[in-house]
């Protein structure tokens, strides 16, 4: 992939995003003026200054109508700094979402939520609730810091992890927008009750090292202009990488003493998964390890990155405007020249770290002081009632009797936490109750692992399905594996519907990403601990073709791995050219030995689906032309679906 930078920044002009942002009066206008009209949208202008608000303007493809106004629709997210909702907070985003929206919850990949199909009649009562309940959806979206990220998981006795989550807080404070604009528009003026800020925080924000900061504005470290794009920041622990830690703008790394106590901290900086398709510009990148920092100069540290960004990072180009960009362009020894500039002094060399891995934190755990967590597994963040699995349902309950405080995960997981274990048996019962499975055990690894993000019909950027699809392409990928002898294997699929990345395909082991309606871009390689960045294998492949593509790679994969070997390391190590000759030279009948007669074949998925639920729910893929027929004779014998495919099966495999 050629990676190379467009022309020189003083030879073009600034783009049309930062006249709006420069003339916004810091982000007031035209969103003030124009939440006040009787209209179902926004302007072009206002919906770019909305997403620093927290909310994307969008519309329901499906429900598009040739000569009809679009069904204009909005996504509002929050800002949760280490995915903390506080119960209330919970409570009330769980009856906006019945009250004004889609009537259910999205639980993200950067631990926040997001609330869809709210109309801007009821945009304004929405964001206030919210602000009134311990929430804030200032900075979700937009040039600007976005929530910081940390690990869920609340071992109490882990100095390190209370330090991550102390931190990702301090950092959201002082990178926090400091315009008025927030509260003047969705609270009529009123300034919301919120803890007092840490005074560190307050004083470093003030304090003006070499140029960090800007006198006499409304927003002294972002300007009239704020960043050129977003800018993301984790903070995690040695070893834990659940923040996809090498995806991110800036990582600040916790290091603890003997006794447990602070330090300092590593820094990574110049991560991030966005591209663009055939713009061989764009491209996803790993974080460098840029330095080692005291505790006592985190705070100027951050500023300094985040100045040298917001001054040098390109504003002309909003597909080359991200940190990433401008340190592939200088180099690391540039970047942390100029960072030290704004520093005021030189900065330490990066201390050794151990290797990251991936965890999900799922299942009950004992968090270090008596009392326990609960994991709980959503799938792809969408937290809903659909018949018998009643998710939303439960999670309300669950908050409303026991009032437990949530994190949500990176991986768009749910978290609940301080749990006195007398409480233990009677949240089990009321999953068990509601069809949720929260033993890890018993969810399908593929699944488990599995990221997408909405995509259609609601996301303005999706060139194809993702949400709605993974589910079918997961069965199909079990399906395969199950018939090429890999039943127990699993990896790390991610999907997402263009290519921006949002649900970090690029860190996958296979990961499809959009490029045309019912196509995707496949990447293989990348690692299980999302430590590697995957490569694109095939440009672009029909969801149609699936099957046939990955047998042979399956095969391949299955003859020549070493023992252990995971399927990313495996891809990553024989490299592309080895699969393909292998693929080009496969032909299906040579896989014979593998296979059965067909009943037997049969017999065996039966067999697996009667002994391997996943969330206590059986699944099979079936082709469309069978699914169809089925549907139209279920129709017309006014008998559920289930129950014909159980008495085809049955009279099949000659069972009484």
């Amino acid at each position: 992939m050629v990676k190379s930078a467009p022309p020189p920044i003083a030879s073009r002009k600034p783009s049309k995003v930062e006249g709006i942002k420069e003339n916004s009066n810091f982000l007031r206008e035209p969103v003030a003026t124009q939440i006040l009209e009787d209209t179902t949208h926004f302007s072009e202008d206002a919906i770019q200054i909305l997403k620093f608000h927290g909310s994307y303007q969008q519309d329901n493809r499906d429900n598009r109508v040739k000569g009809q106004e679009k069904d204009y629709q909005f996504m509002l997210r929050t800002k949760n700094p280490g995915g903390f909702v506080p119960p209330q907070l919970y409570l009330a985003l769980d009856k906006l979402a019945d009250e004004y929206g889609n009537h259910t919850l999205r639980a993200t990949t950067r631990q926040g939520f997001q609330l869809h199909g709210i109309l801007k009649k009821n945009l304004k009562t929405a964001i206030a609730t919210i602000i009134k309940n311990l929430g804030s959806t200032l900075g979700a979206c937009g040039d600007i810091n976005r929530n910081v990220m940390a690990p869920p998981v609340p071992f109490k006795n882990r100095s390190d992890y209370q330090y991550a989550w102390e931190y990702a807080q301090n950092i959201a404070d002082l990178l926090s927008p400091q315009t008025g604009a927030y509260y003047e528009i969705w609270l009529d003026g009123e300034k919301a009750i919120s803890g007092e800020e840490n005074p560190e925080v307050k004083a470093a924000r003030q304090r003006n090292d070499n140029g960090t900061v800007i006198h006499d504005i409304e927003e002294p470290l972002y300007g009239t202009h704020y960043m050129p794009r977003k800018f993301k920041v984790c903070v995690t622990v040695p070893g834990d990488n659940s923040i996809d830690l090498y995806s991110q703008d800036l990582t600040l790394v916790v290091n603890t003493n003997n006794q447990g106590q602070l330090e300092g901290f590593n820094i990574f900086a110049g991560g991030g998964l966005g591209r663009t398709h055939n713009k061989e510009e764009t491209f996803a990148r790993l974080a460098d390890p840029i330095c080692y920092v005291a505790k006592e100069d985190i705070y100027d540290l951050v500023k300094a990155i985040v100045a040298t960004q917001r001054d040098y990072g390109d504003r002309t180009d909003r597909r080359h405007a991200r940190l990433k960009y401008l340190i592939n362009d200088w180099g690391v020894d540039k970047f942390r020249a100029k960072v030290e500039e704004y520093f005021g002094k030189p900065v330490a060399p990066f201390q050794p770290l151990p290797e990251f891995k991936y965890q999900d934190f799922l299942g009950w755990y004992e968090q270090g002081d008596g009392k326990l967590f609960l994991g709980i597994s959503v799938d792809n963040g969408r937290v809903k009632d659909e018949g018998s699995f009643q998710l939303k349902t439960a999670l309300r309950e669950i908050v409303e009797k026991f009032n437990l405080p949530i994190r949500l995960t990176p991986h768009h997981n749910v978290i609940f936490y301080d749990i006195e274990p007398d409480n233990k048996q009677a949240i089990q019962e009321i999953l068990n109750l509601r069809g949720v499975v929260c033993d890890p055990n018993k969810i399908e690894p593929l699944v488990r692992y599995a990221m997408a993000c909405p995509a259609l019909p609601t996301c303005g950027l999706a060139i194809t399905e993702s949400e709605r699809a993974i589910p079918g392409i997961l069965e199909q990928i079990r399906t395969l594996l199950d018939k090429v002898g890999l039943q127990d294997e699993r990896f790390v699929v991610r999907m997402t519907g263009c290519p921006n990345g949002c649900a970090r395909p690029y860190m996958a082991e296979l990961g499809f990403v959009g490029s045309a309606p019912e196509s995707y871009q496949v990447w293989l390689g990348g690692s299980p601990d999302q430590t590697r960045l995957a490569q694109p294998y095939v440009e672009r492949l029909h969801h149609n073709d699936l099957d046939s593509f990955l047998e042979p790679i399956f095969v391949y994969f299955k003859k020549s791995r070493k023992p252990g070997e995971s399927f990313g390391d495996f891809c990553d190590r024989v490299g592309f050219d080895a699969i393909r000759e292998f693929a080009a030279q496969y032909e299906p009948e040579t896989a014979s030995a593998i296979t059965e007669d067909t009943q037997t074949q049969v017999t065996a998925l039966v067999a697996k689906i009667i002994t391997a639920p996943s969330r206590g729910r059986h699944r099979i893929s079936i082709h469309d032309d069978v699914y169809n027929k089925l549907k139209e004779t279920a129709g017309s014998q006014s008998k559920p679906m289930s129950e014909l495919v159980n008495e085809a099966l049955r009279i099949y495999l000659k069972m009484d």
